[in-house]
Protein backbone atom coordinates (compact mmCIF):
# COMPACT_ATOMS: atom_id res chain seq x y z
CA UNK A 1 0.00 0.00 0.00
CA UNK A 2 2.85 2.39 0.86
CA UNK A 3 4.54 1.84 -2.50
CA UNK A 4 1.23 2.28 -4.33
CA UNK A 5 0.88 5.68 -2.68
CA UNK A 6 4.50 6.47 -3.51
CA UNK A 7 3.96 5.59 -7.16
CA UNK A 8 0.83 7.73 -7.31
CA UNK A 9 2.65 10.71 -5.76
CA UNK A 10 5.54 10.33 -8.21
CA UNK A 11 3.12 10.25 -11.16
CA UNK A 12 1.48 13.39 -9.85
CA UNK A 13 4.69 15.33 -9.18
CA UNK A 14 7.28 14.12 -11.71
CA UNK A 15 7.50 14.92 -15.42
CA UNK A 16 8.54 11.49 -16.61
CA UNK A 17 7.66 7.82 -16.74
CA UNK A 18 6.89 6.09 -13.44
CA UNK A 19 7.15 2.33 -13.65
CA UNK A 20 6.26 0.20 -10.64
CA UNK A 21 5.03 -2.84 -12.60
CA UNK A 22 6.65 -6.25 -12.05
CA UNK A 23 8.18 -6.36 -15.52
CA UNK A 24 9.98 -3.04 -15.19
CA UNK A 25 11.20 -3.86 -11.69
CA UNK A 26 12.59 -7.16 -12.96
CA UNK A 27 14.27 -5.49 -15.94
CA UNK A 28 16.02 -2.98 -13.67
CA UNK A 29 17.02 -5.53 -11.03
CA UNK A 30 20.32 -6.35 -12.75
CA UNK A 31 23.14 -4.60 -14.53
CA UNK A 32 26.26 -5.99 -16.20
CA UNK A 33 27.27 -7.66 -12.92
CA UNK A 34 26.16 -10.92 -11.31
CA UNK A 35 24.10 -9.05 -8.71
CA UNK A 36 20.31 -8.81 -8.53
CA UNK A 37 18.27 -6.49 -6.35
CA UNK A 38 14.65 -5.84 -7.23
CA UNK A 39 14.01 -2.08 -7.06
CA UNK A 40 11.01 -0.46 -5.40
CA UNK A 41 10.18 1.17 -8.71
CA UNK A 42 11.65 3.07 -11.63
CA UNK A 43 11.40 6.74 -12.60
CA UNK A 44 12.53 7.92 -16.05
CA UNK A 45 12.73 11.73 -15.72
CA UNK A 46 12.41 13.93 -18.78
CA UNK A 47 14.57 16.70 -17.28
CA UNK A 48 17.03 17.11 -14.41
CA UNK A 49 14.36 19.21 -12.67
CA UNK A 50 11.99 16.23 -12.87
CA UNK A 51 14.67 14.06 -11.27
CA UNK A 52 15.03 16.59 -8.46
CA UNK A 53 11.26 16.43 -7.98
CA UNK A 54 11.52 12.63 -7.73
CA UNK A 55 14.15 13.02 -5.02
CA UNK A 56 11.80 15.30 -3.10
CA UNK A 57 8.99 12.75 -3.27
CA UNK A 58 11.25 9.90 -2.19
CA UNK A 59 12.39 11.97 0.78
CA UNK A 60 8.78 12.48 1.82
CA UNK A 61 8.32 8.71 1.86
CA UNK A 62 11.78 8.03 3.37
CA UNK A 63 12.79 5.62 0.60
CA UNK A 64 16.24 5.35 -0.97
CA UNK A 65 17.07 6.48 -4.51
CA UNK A 66 19.63 5.21 -7.01
CA UNK A 67 20.81 6.89 -10.21
CA UNK A 68 21.35 4.60 -13.20
CA UNK A 69 22.92 5.25 -16.57
CA UNK A 70 23.62 2.54 -19.11
CA UNK A 71 23.61 -0.31 -16.60
CA UNK A 72 27.17 -1.26 -17.56
CA UNK A 73 28.47 -1.51 -13.98
CA UNK A 74 30.35 -4.69 -13.09
CA UNK A 75 30.00 -4.54 -9.30
CA UNK A 76 26.27 -4.06 -8.83
CA UNK A 77 26.35 -0.26 -8.62
CA UNK A 78 23.10 0.02 -10.63
CA UNK A 79 21.14 -2.47 -8.48
CA UNK A 80 19.43 -1.78 -5.17
CA UNK A 81 16.15 -1.95 -3.32
CA UNK A 82 15.46 1.69 -4.12
CA UNK A 83 13.65 3.97 -6.52
CA UNK A 84 15.85 3.84 -9.61
CA UNK A 85 16.29 7.02 -11.66
CA UNK A 86 17.02 6.04 -15.27
CA UNK A 87 18.71 9.03 -16.89
CA UNK A 88 19.53 7.41 -20.23
CA UNK A 89 16.25 7.89 -22.12
CA UNK A 90 15.56 11.62 -21.94
CA UNK A 91 18.33 13.48 -20.08
CA UNK A 92 20.83 13.24 -22.91
CA UNK A 93 21.35 16.86 -23.96
CA UNK A 94 24.58 18.73 -24.64
CA UNK A 95 23.73 22.06 -23.05
CA UNK A 96 26.78 24.10 -24.03
CA UNK A 97 30.28 23.77 -25.46
CA UNK A 98 33.06 26.32 -24.96
CA UNK A 99 35.41 25.77 -27.88
CA UNK A 100 38.06 28.10 -26.50
CA UNK A 101 38.19 26.64 -22.99
CA UNK A 102 37.53 23.07 -24.11
CA UNK A 103 34.61 22.51 -21.75
CA UNK A 104 31.08 21.15 -22.13
CA UNK A 105 27.99 21.15 -19.91
CA UNK A 106 25.88 18.03 -20.35
CA UNK A 107 23.03 16.09 -18.80
CA UNK A 108 24.03 12.85 -17.06
CA UNK A 109 22.16 10.43 -19.33
CA UNK A 110 24.14 11.12 -22.51
CA UNK A 111 26.21 8.18 -23.75
CA UNK A 112 29.95 8.73 -24.08
CA UNK A 113 30.08 7.92 -27.80
CA UNK A 114 27.09 10.17 -28.49
CA UNK A 115 28.77 13.04 -26.67
CA UNK A 116 32.04 12.53 -28.52
CA UNK A 117 30.16 12.40 -31.82
CA UNK A 118 28.48 15.70 -30.97
CA UNK A 119 31.89 17.19 -30.13
CA UNK A 120 33.64 15.87 -33.24
CA UNK A 121 33.49 19.10 -35.24
CA UNK A 122 34.99 21.07 -32.35
CA UNK A 123 38.16 19.00 -32.20
CA UNK A 124 37.53 18.13 -28.54
CA UNK A 125 36.58 14.87 -26.82
CA UNK A 126 36.15 13.33 -23.38
CA UNK A 127 39.43 11.84 -22.20
CA UNK A 128 38.40 8.65 -20.31
CA UNK A 129 37.12 5.86 -22.56
CA UNK A 130 35.83 2.72 -20.81
CA UNK A 131 35.37 -0.45 -22.86
CA UNK A 132 31.60 0.15 -22.65
CA UNK A 133 31.90 3.54 -24.38
CA UNK A 134 29.06 2.70 -26.78
CA UNK A 135 26.49 2.56 -23.98
CA UNK A 136 27.96 3.95 -20.74
CA UNK A 137 26.65 7.38 -19.75
CA UNK A 138 28.48 10.40 -18.45
CA UNK A 139 26.54 10.21 -15.20
CA UNK A 140 27.53 6.58 -14.77
CA UNK A 141 31.15 7.43 -15.50
CA UNK A 142 31.01 10.13 -12.83
CA UNK A 143 29.42 7.72 -10.39
CA UNK A 144 32.06 5.06 -10.95
CA UNK A 145 35.06 7.35 -11.57
CA UNK A 146 35.59 5.52 -14.85
CA UNK A 147 38.86 5.51 -16.73
CA UNK A 148 39.40 2.76 -19.32
CA UNK A 149 42.29 2.12 -21.65
CA UNK A 150 43.09 5.83 -22.10
CA UNK A 151 43.89 6.32 -18.42
CA UNK A 152 47.59 6.44 -19.29
CA UNK A 153 47.03 9.69 -21.16
CA UNK A 154 43.97 11.26 -19.58
CA UNK A 155 43.57 9.82 -16.10
CA UNK A 156 40.23 9.04 -14.50
CA UNK A 157 36.85 10.75 -14.70
CA UNK A 158 37.72 12.74 -11.58
CA UNK A 159 40.36 14.49 -13.69
CA UNK A 160 37.73 15.53 -16.27
CA UNK A 161 35.05 16.96 -13.98
CA UNK A 162 35.10 20.74 -13.43
CA UNK A 163 31.71 21.33 -11.84
CA UNK A 164 28.61 19.37 -10.90
CA UNK A 165 25.04 20.46 -10.29
CA UNK A 166 23.73 18.19 -7.57
CA UNK A 167 20.68 17.57 -5.42
CA UNK A 168 21.13 16.32 -1.88
CA UNK A 169 18.62 13.95 -0.36
CA UNK A 170 17.35 16.70 1.91
CA UNK A 171 16.50 18.88 -1.10
CA UNK A 172 19.42 21.27 -1.52
CA UNK A 173 20.38 22.02 -5.12
CA UNK A 174 23.72 23.63 -5.89
CA UNK A 175 26.69 23.71 -8.25
CA UNK A 176 29.90 22.47 -6.63
CA UNK A 177 33.51 22.82 -7.73
CA UNK A 178 36.93 23.70 -6.38
CA UNK A 179 36.76 26.42 -3.72
CA UNK A 180 39.68 28.53 -2.55
CA UNK A 181 39.57 30.16 0.89
CA UNK A 182 37.60 33.14 -0.40
CA UNK A 183 34.89 30.99 -2.02
CA UNK A 184 34.75 28.73 1.02
CA UNK A 185 34.37 31.65 3.43
CA UNK A 186 31.64 33.12 1.24
CA UNK A 187 29.71 29.83 1.26
CA UNK A 188 29.93 29.54 5.04
CA UNK A 189 28.91 33.19 5.57
CA UNK A 190 25.83 32.64 3.43
CA UNK A 191 24.76 30.04 5.97
CA UNK A 192 21.93 27.65 5.36
CA UNK A 193 22.36 24.01 4.42
CA UNK A 194 25.07 24.79 1.87
CA UNK A 195 27.20 26.60 4.42
CA UNK A 196 26.64 23.77 6.89
CA UNK A 197 27.87 21.20 4.35
CA UNK A 198 30.96 23.23 3.47
CA UNK A 199 31.81 23.78 7.13
CA UNK A 200 31.29 20.13 8.02
CA UNK A 201 33.39 18.82 5.16
CA UNK A 202 36.23 21.18 5.97
CA UNK A 203 36.16 20.06 9.59
CA UNK A 204 36.30 16.46 8.40
CA UNK A 205 39.22 17.34 6.13
CA UNK A 206 41.14 19.14 8.85
CA UNK A 207 40.66 16.27 11.29
CA UNK A 208 41.91 13.57 8.93
CA UNK A 209 44.18 15.47 6.51
CA UNK A 210 47.41 13.84 7.60
CA UNK A 211 45.88 10.37 7.58
CA UNK A 212 44.57 10.99 4.07
CA UNK A 213 47.97 12.13 2.85
CA UNK A 214 49.78 9.22 4.53
CA UNK A 215 47.38 6.37 3.80
CA UNK A 216 45.55 7.06 0.57
CA UNK A 217 47.32 4.92 -2.06
CA UNK A 218 49.12 6.92 -4.73
CA UNK A 219 48.21 4.72 -7.71
CA UNK A 220 46.93 5.80 -11.15
CA UNK A 221 43.65 3.88 -11.07
CA UNK A 222 42.44 4.39 -7.51
CA UNK A 223 38.70 4.49 -8.08
CA UNK A 224 37.41 2.82 -4.91
CA UNK A 225 36.06 4.77 -1.96
CA UNK A 226 35.42 8.47 -1.54
CA UNK A 227 37.92 10.98 -2.92
CA UNK A 228 38.60 12.60 0.43
CA UNK A 229 41.98 13.73 -0.88
CA UNK A 230 40.11 16.18 -3.13
CA UNK A 231 39.28 18.18 -0.01
CA UNK A 232 42.95 18.80 0.80
CA UNK A 233 44.29 22.37 0.37
CA UNK A 234 46.57 21.22 -2.45
CA UNK A 235 43.44 20.05 -4.31
CA UNK A 236 41.60 23.34 -3.63
CA UNK A 237 38.78 21.80 -1.58
CA UNK A 238 37.17 20.41 -4.75
CA UNK A 239 33.70 19.18 -3.83
CA UNK A 240 32.93 18.12 -7.40
CA UNK A 241 35.91 15.79 -7.44
CA UNK A 242 35.01 14.51 -3.97
CA UNK A 243 31.66 13.34 -5.36
CA UNK A 244 33.10 11.57 -8.40
CA UNK A 245 33.13 7.86 -7.65
CA UNK A 246 30.57 8.09 -4.85
CA UNK A 247 28.20 5.80 -6.79
CA UNK A 248 24.96 7.66 -6.04
CA UNK A 249 25.45 7.39 -2.26
CA UNK A 250 25.97 11.09 -1.50
CA UNK A 251 24.09 13.19 -4.06
CA UNK A 252 22.07 12.96 -7.25
CA UNK A 253 24.01 14.50 -10.15
CA UNK A 254 21.76 16.70 -12.30
CA UNK A 255 24.26 18.25 -14.72
CA UNK A 256 28.02 18.17 -15.24
CA UNK A 257 30.64 20.49 -16.69
CA UNK A 258 33.53 18.53 -18.15
CA UNK A 259 37.07 19.49 -19.07
CA UNK A 260 37.67 18.09 -22.55
CA UNK A 261 40.90 17.06 -24.30
CA UNK A 262 42.06 17.59 -27.86
CA UNK A 263 41.41 14.80 -30.33
CA UNK A 264 44.68 13.27 -31.55
CA UNK A 265 45.62 14.21 -35.08
CA UNK A 266 46.83 10.68 -35.78
CA UNK A 267 47.19 7.39 -33.96
CA UNK A 268 48.84 4.00 -34.38
CA UNK A 269 47.80 0.75 -32.69
CA UNK A 270 50.44 -1.82 -31.77
CA UNK A 271 49.73 -5.41 -30.72
CA UNK A 272 52.55 -7.06 -28.77
CA UNK A 273 52.50 -10.83 -28.19
CA UNK A 274 54.10 -12.57 -25.18
CA UNK A 275 54.50 -16.09 -23.85
CA UNK A 276 52.27 -15.38 -20.85
CA UNK A 277 50.61 -12.57 -18.95
CA UNK A 278 53.57 -12.24 -16.58
CA UNK A 279 55.90 -11.48 -19.47
CA UNK A 280 53.38 -8.96 -20.79
CA UNK A 281 53.29 -7.24 -17.40
CA UNK A 282 57.09 -7.16 -17.27
CA UNK A 283 57.09 -5.26 -20.58
CA UNK A 284 54.87 -2.44 -19.31
CA UNK A 285 57.79 -0.39 -17.85
CA UNK A 286 59.38 -0.55 -21.31
CA UNK A 287 56.22 0.81 -22.95
CA UNK A 288 55.48 3.66 -20.54
CA UNK A 289 58.47 5.90 -21.51
CA UNK A 290 56.95 6.10 -24.99
CA UNK A 291 53.88 7.87 -23.57
CA UNK A 292 51.12 5.57 -24.78
CA UNK A 293 47.69 7.15 -25.14
CA UNK A 294 46.10 3.80 -24.32
CA UNK A 295 47.45 0.57 -22.85
CA UNK A 296 45.53 -2.63 -22.18
CA UNK A 297 46.58 -6.21 -21.49
CA UNK A 298 44.64 -9.40 -22.23
CA UNK A 299 45.48 -13.05 -21.64
CA UNK A 300 44.70 -16.28 -23.47
CA UNK A 301 41.57 -16.95 -21.40
CA UNK A 302 39.72 -14.01 -22.86
CA UNK A 303 40.80 -14.95 -26.36
CA UNK A 304 39.72 -18.56 -25.83
CA UNK A 305 36.33 -17.39 -24.58
CA UNK A 306 35.85 -15.13 -27.58
CA UNK A 307 36.87 -17.93 -29.93
CA UNK A 308 34.62 -20.51 -28.28
CA UNK A 309 31.64 -18.23 -28.81
CA UNK A 310 32.74 -17.27 -32.31
CA UNK A 311 33.01 -13.62 -31.38
CA UNK A 312 35.40 -11.14 -33.02
CA UNK A 313 36.89 -13.89 -35.19
CA UNK A 314 38.42 -11.43 -37.68
CA UNK A 315 40.06 -9.47 -34.88
CA UNK A 316 41.43 -12.62 -33.24
CA UNK A 317 43.16 -13.59 -36.47
CA UNK A 318 45.13 -10.35 -36.34
CA UNK A 319 46.70 -11.16 -32.97
CA UNK A 320 50.42 -12.03 -33.08
CA UNK A 321 51.60 -15.35 -31.69
CA UNK A 322 51.47 -15.67 -27.93
CA UNK A 323 49.29 -16.38 -24.92
CA UNK A 324 49.09 -12.78 -23.72
CA UNK A 325 49.04 -9.44 -25.46
CA UNK A 326 49.50 -5.74 -24.88
CA UNK A 327 47.47 -3.34 -26.99
CA UNK A 328 49.20 0.02 -27.19
CA UNK A 329 47.96 3.20 -28.86
CA UNK A 330 50.48 5.87 -29.77
CA UNK A 331 49.29 9.35 -30.79
CA UNK A 332 51.13 11.80 -33.01
CA UNK A 333 50.90 15.16 -34.74
CA UNK A 334 50.59 13.27 -38.02
CA UNK A 335 50.51 9.65 -39.12
CA UNK A 336 54.23 9.51 -39.85
CA UNK A 337 55.03 10.71 -36.32
CA UNK A 338 52.67 8.18 -34.75
CA UNK A 339 54.01 5.31 -36.88
CA UNK A 340 57.65 6.23 -36.14
CA UNK A 341 57.03 6.50 -32.38
CA UNK A 342 55.32 3.12 -32.51
CA UNK A 343 58.26 1.55 -34.32
CA UNK A 344 60.66 2.93 -31.70
CA UNK A 345 58.56 1.41 -28.93
CA UNK A 346 58.51 -2.01 -30.62
CA UNK A 347 62.28 -1.88 -31.04
CA UNK A 348 62.76 -0.99 -27.39
CA UNK A 349 60.53 -3.85 -26.18
CA UNK A 350 62.24 -6.38 -28.47
CA UNK A 351 65.68 -5.27 -27.35
CA UNK A 352 64.86 -6.22 -23.77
Amino acid sequence: MLFDTLAARLRDRVDGEVRFDAGSRAAYSTDASNYRQVPIGVVVPRTPEAAADAVDVCREFDVPILSRGGGTSLAGQCCNVAVVLDWSKYCTRVLSVDDRAGTAVVEPGIKLDDLNDALASSGWMVGPKPSTHVSCTIGGMIGNNSCGSTAQAYGKMVDSVRRLEVSTYDGLRMWVQAADDEKFDHAVREGGRRGEIYHGLRALRDRYAEDIRDRYPDIPRRVSGYNLDSLLPEKNFDLAQLLVGSESTLVTVLRAELQLVRRPAAEALVLLGFDDITAAADAVPLVLPHHPAALEGIDHRLVQLEHSRRLAENALRLLPDGRAWLMVRIDGENQADADAAAEAMITDVRRH
